[in-house]
């Protein structure tokens, strides 16, 4: 893990030796350095200068700037239409909302600039000439994959509580563990999160569940979210014994974002079913009982746990089409599949293909965090056979009045008045199409409805 490893883009290095030609230190800073000693490519690179904005906006009066940070000490500079964010060295104030600095000082002392950051592996900068600055061990942390704060975890918790989330996520992103009295820091204060903005915090868990780690993470440092996801905490320890399980529901609903397999998913697909793998059984608690053979039964979960995702996801002012998404897949995920053409045919009208592409997913994934028994294997064929012949039926089959060689048109050329009859009469050539009674023919068709009108 070596400093030659870091490669600077080219405009980037336009905008230091713009800041160096007029007299000024810079350096990259956070992230970009991060990711670039871990191999990675960055997905932006930030700066940090001694220049003060007034001055940054002199160096660069020639490009477009963006002035929305400078109160912070933040200028950006666009260059070939990507936004560089340069920020002056600074310290924070006091932080009153557990988010923001209620002000900056800005100060000259690159040291002193890394001193107020989150955690060593974001504390590093890095210059030309100058080589890595790394003052808080933070690549020896990247070499022990650990996310550790900059000096003391309490006080860092204690000035921006989003934090607590970003280890979590740095962790699932980077398959890394939290140090030890950062950790115990995080759960000691895991209830200021609360004070963050709904947004904030929804961005930070949906790049948690995005991350490779995300299964383990959750297993681990499931508790440190019961601060703004308090449906979790009767999870941990809610047993479930009986043949079909092995872990807790907490640890089920781990292994279960684990074992998501997400290829062919588009954006929407993917965060749909990560979601919804996470909160798939967070009603489980709530619906718990024991028979006389001592199994856990979960009756209506199912439902619940619908109206409970809908109810977190809105909380947290996810998008729209992720409340429904999620919610809707909850609302099913442990129910039967229909097995024989016709109900197929009706399960492909009702919730149409992608969804039920999606449900096979989530069933997958569900059952891969059961027991590994004949009866989970079975269940697992089950979905099998069901998604083969669902995606066969998608291609060839008639499921919708759209799809069916008969319009409204035609059964009112055949003699019947608009009105409510028309529909009745589609709807049923539909239902004999599905069923086999009929080919999806137009003229098989017209005549059915022909003895229809004549009955």
């Amino acid at each position: 893990m070596a400093d030659h490893l870091i490669h600077l883009p080219r405009d980037v290095m336009q905008l230091i030796r713009a800041l160096r030609g007029a007299g000024y230190s810079a350096h990259v800073v956070g992230g970009c350095v991060r990711d670039s000693l871990l191999g990675r490519t960055p997905g932006d690179w930030d700066l940090c200068t001694n220049a003060r904005p007034e001055q940054m906006r002199r160096i660069f009066a020639g490009h477009q700037l963006i002035l929305t940070g400078e109160k912070h000490g933040t200028v950006a500079v666009v260059l070939h239409g990507a936004p560089y964010e340069i920020t002056t060295y600074r310290l924070d104030g006091d932080y009153t909302d557990h988010r923001r600095p209620d002000g900056v000082q800005f100060v000259e002392d690159l040291a002193q600039d890394l001193a107020r950051r989150d955690f060593t592996i974001n504390a590093m900068a890095y210059a030309p000439g100058t080589g890595l600055v790394d003052l808080y061990g933070g690549r020896a942390d990247l070499a022990a994959g650990v996310v550790r704060c900059v000096g003391d975890p309490t006080a860092r918790f204690a000035e921006d509580a989003l934090r607590i989330l970003r280890a979590v996520r740095f962790a699932s992103q980077l398959s890394f563990t939290l140090e030890l009295s950062t950790a115990a820091a995080a759960l000691a204060q895991r209830d200021s999160v609360a004070l963050v903005s709904a947004e904030r915090i929804y961005t930070e868990l949906d790049k948690l569940l995005a991350g490779p780690a995300a299964g383990p993470v959750l297993a681990q440092y499931g508790e440190l979210l019961g601060g703004v996801l308090p449906e979790v905490l009767p999870c941990m320890n809610c047993t479930q014994p009986g043949p079909w399980h092995y872990y807790d529901v907490w640890r089920h609903t781990a292994a279960t974002v684990g074992a998501l397999d997400l290829r062919g998913q588009d954006a929407r697909g993917t965060r749909t079913l990560r979601w919804a793998a996470f909160l798939h059984d967070l009603a489980k608690p709530l619906c718990r009982t024991v028979g006389p053979d001592g199994a856990a039964h979960f009756h209506g979960h199912n439902q619940r746990g619908a109206r409970q995702a809908r109810q977190i996801l809105q909380r947290l002012r996810a998008p729209a089409y992720l409340i429904d998404g999620a919610a809707s897949l909850i609302a099913v995920h442990d129910a039967p599949l229909p097995a024989d053409d016709p109900a197929i045919l009706r399960c492909l009208g009702r919730y149409g293909p992608v969804f039920l592409q999606r449900l096979c997913l989530l069933k997958y994934a569900d059952l891969d965090a059961h027991a590994p028994n004949p009866r989970v294997a079975q269940r697992r064929a089950d979905v099998q056979v069901f998604q083969r012949r669902m995606q066969t039926l998608a291609k060839t089959g008639c499921y919708s009045l759209a799809q069916l060689e008969l319009r409204g048109v035609d059964i009112m050329n055949a003699g019947v008045r608009p009105g409510p009859q028309v529909g009745e009469l589609l709807n049923k050539m539909l239902n004999a199409v599905m069923d086999g009674r009929l080919p999806n023919d137009n003229e098989a068709l017209l005549a059915a409805v022909r003895r229809e009108i004549s009955k």
